[in-house]
């Protein structure tokens, strides 16, 4: 097995080191480009929920700080907490509508209970990743991205009319403003490519706030009398710990926005390892773990901070690509940027100034992106038949109970205040719709092994009854034999250097005319999808590397996923014969 080029152009892999001066201005420019999405996501949502420009100021400044802080988590981790790769994090346009729900019944100390007791959800999300892979999947996490974007629009819809209270509400500023900021978001995404087309949105976000300066809708005032450097003189808003309806109706919605904010935070931490090295490496889901904690953590400091969830911005792994610098120092010192503009206070003034047509038209270009994401995401599996399925019912049922078309006047009060969220109803019926696929697919064909030498017998008796099942000939079941005693034995070697060996767990199921293994065991370092890669370049014994050569010939689509608390070693065997 050869390992093909994966990013040939790669300047700096993750764990080397490009000049400090290099460094810092790759981080700059990934900080200009998101800033104003950062900052912009909490200004939206406050000036929905028709809050104070202090309250405004101070959930800026906790965005700023949160964000920097848990960038620099993600590119240098502390234990399980951290991918190791740049990441970086920004307050998250998914949250909005459902964190304007809450400021307006709560104010800002009932958007920071929320936030932080949905994060336990994402740490345990995270914890247990190995085990919820199956339940939570792309396809689940696709369908609620695009239900996102439907119960955002209306928000993003009423913004691009919007004008100050001294302008005829009949006036056409807003909409002059809306239509100039999206024209040209459009012409810099689609004509042109590469480094210019990152910069659209800020680019638009400029022309935009020109265009509605004389026409009345940008005040400046703010702007000169904030101070250069200092802290907002609102102090920390605190929690809300009544614990009454208004936090038990909203906090489904909360939960289920922060799993599928771990699933895109999932496929950001594989896209950054495939872009951040120079030849194909085995992914590494003990990072991908480390991703997600830190999001995870992200959004608990969010909560007790007083300000919106955060989330890794797939910027990242589009600078990476461009820039050809992975490097975990740019990560580090766009970090502490982040943290610096915190405390500079004209620029947090300077983003509160842009008008609500712009923001607005700014966030309908971020929904129209999050809802192609969201289709991706749902057909990254395949759009099968039962995939099909399960996206377009629970889409269309989210659409149904955000509109209140589906039984609402039948529905009790409590009903009414899960349901009536589209992410909530739609992701519940995606989520069951999968764990009712999964019992549907589940193997019958399963066995429990002790991790010793001894087991080979009791697996060979097993392989034999599923591929006899399966109308294989004594040639191929041989091959399958083959096979699986290496890579059972690949495990058992692991687990007895353990304290305290875990059992391996196999399961086996027929798949177009393959038969399709997957053993899972405990947690080792060691991993054999990148061993049999590397066989010609490995010093090891030549019993080690003949074992690793018979694996590697015989096993299709070898794949070795290792977590924090699992092993998953699975791979195909085809039934033609060794002969």
């Amino acid at each position: 097995m050869s390992r093909s080029s994966e990013s040939p152009a790669l300047r700096y892999e993750a764990e080397e080191q490009p000049p400090h001066l290099v460094s810092a201005a790759l981080g700059f420019q990934v900080v200009l480009l998101i800033v104003a999405g950062i900052v912009l996501t909490p200004i939206i949502v406050l000036r929905a929920a028709d809050s104070t420009h202090e309250t405004m100021t101070w959930a800026v400044f906790a965005a700023l700080l949160v964000s920097g802080l848990t960038t620099i988590l993600q590119a240098r981790p502390i234990g399980p907490i951290g991918a190791g790769y740049i990441l970086f994090m920004g307050t998250s346009g998914a949250f909005i509508a459902v964190s304007t729900t809450a400021v307006r019944e709560g104010g800002l100390p009932l958007l920071a209970t929320l936030v932080a007791l949905s994060a336990l959800a994402q740490f345990a999300f995270s914890a247990r990743l190995s085990l919820l892979r199956s339940f939570i999947t792309p396809t689940v996490g696709g369908t609620i991205v695009m239900l996102i974007a439907v119960t955002v629009f209306p928000i993003c819809f009423r913004m691009l009319t919007s004008v100050p209270e001294h302008i005829d509400p009949a006036s056409v500023s807003g909409p002059v403003t809306a239509i100039s900021t999206f024209v040209v978001v459009l012409v810099v995404s689609l004509f042109t490519s590469g480094r210019v087309r990152l910069w659209g949105p800020l680019i638009g976000i400029v022309v935009g706030t020109f265009v509605g300066a004389p026409l009345g809708l940008v005040d400046l005032t703010p702007v000169r009398e904030a101070a250069w450097i200092g802290v907002p003189s609102m102090g920390w808003p605190g929690l809300d710990l009544s614990f009454d309806e208004r936090l038990w109706g909203l906090l489904p919605a909360f939960v289920i926005v922060t799993i599928v904010g771990a699933v895109e935070t999932y496929g950001d931490a594989i896209a950054i390892q495939r872009v951040s090295a120079r030849t194909r490496r085995p992914l590494e889901f003990r990072s991908v773990q480390g991703a997600v904690a830190a999001d995870g953590l992200g959004n608990f400091l969010s909560g007790l901070a007083g300000t919106l969830p955060n989330t890794t911005y797939s910027t990242s792994i589009s600078v990476v690509e461009i820039t050809g610098v992975a490097a975990r120092r740019v990560g580090v010192y766009g970090g502490i940027l982040l943290m610096a503009l915190a405390f500079l206070p004209k620029i947090s003034a300077l983003l509160q100034a842009v008008p609500d047509a712009v923001a607005g038209a700014f966030i309908f270009v971020l929904l129209v992106l999050l809802f192609a994401h969201g289709i991706r995401l749902a057909a990254e599996q395949g759009l099968t038949y039962e995939n099909g399925f399960v996206v377009c019912i629970s889409f269309w049922l989210g659409v149904g109970f955000q509109n209140q078309l589906i039984f609402h006047d039948h529905l009790p009060l409590w009903a009414r205040n899960l349901l009536d969220n589209g992410m909530t109803s739609g992701g519940i019926a995606a989520m069951l719709l999968t764990l009712l696929l999964s019992f549907r697919h589940r193997s019958h064909d399963r066995l429990r092994l002790e991790p010793s030498a001894a087991s080979i017998s009791d697996l060979y008796a097993f392989l034999t009854r599923v591929a006899t099942k399966a109308g294989w000939d004594k040639a191929a079941i041989d091959r399958l034999h083959l096979a699986g005693e290496e890579a059972l034995m690949f495990l058992v070697d692991k687990e007895e250097k353990r304290a305290k060996p875990s059992p391996i767990r196999l399961s086996v199921r027929e798949e177009d005319g393959l038969l399709a293994l997957e053993f899972a065991a405990g947690p080792g370092a060691e991993n054999l999808e990148n061993l049999v890669a590397e066989i010609e370049e490995s010093e090891r014994s030549v019993e080690e590397q003949a074992a690793l050569r018979i694996l590697g010939h015989l096993a299709v689509d070898l794949k070795h996923e290792q977590f924090h608390d699992r092993n998953y070693l699975a791979f195909r065997v085809e039934s033609t014969p060794l002969g």
